[in-house]
């Protein structure tokens, strides 16, 4: 998509996720292969090396990002009160490639009471992605 053409405008209403991370471009490789992520848009910043703004589409749901920008944000902080929950028709394929591509498990994707299989990790980047589906059988 051109740099120009943000698919942010004229999107359904609604809450979208949106991180900040050290490492921008590294979090969208990371994305594209742990979760099949399609960056829809992705402007960089002045300086050549963070991500000013980036719109990415993961399982049909909307994900923003952009690097942190310390000189005008200050430090970051651990991300921890928030959970990024994909969704999906088949949860150990899913798990099974984010662990390929670097995540780390938090709580082991398992049969739960509720009726899901179901499971938490960790993306090199610090923030909580569960990871929830019908169990098999």
């Amino acid at each position: 998509m051109a740099e120009d053409q943000n698919p942010d405008m004229g999107r359904i209403p609604g809450v979208t996720p949106y991180l900040t991370v050290n490492g921008g471009k590294e979090a969208i490789a990371f994305y594209e292969a742990a979760f099949g992520a399609v960056a829809l848009f992705v402007k960089d910043a002045q300086d050549g090396h963070r991500i000013m703004h980036a719109t990415l589409e993961i399982n049909g749901g909307t994900l923003m990002l952009s690097d942190n920008f310390v000189e005008f944000m200050g430090e970051m902080t651990p991300p921890a009160s928030v959970t990024l929950h994909l969704q999906v028709h088949d949860a150990d394929v899913w798990w099974d490639r984010a662990v390929a591509a670097g995540a780390t498990i938090r709580m082991g994707l398992e049969d739960q009471f509720w009726g899901d299989r179901y499971g938490q990790l960790k993306d090199p980047f610090g923030h909580t992605w569960a990871i929830g589906g019908p169990k098999k059988g």
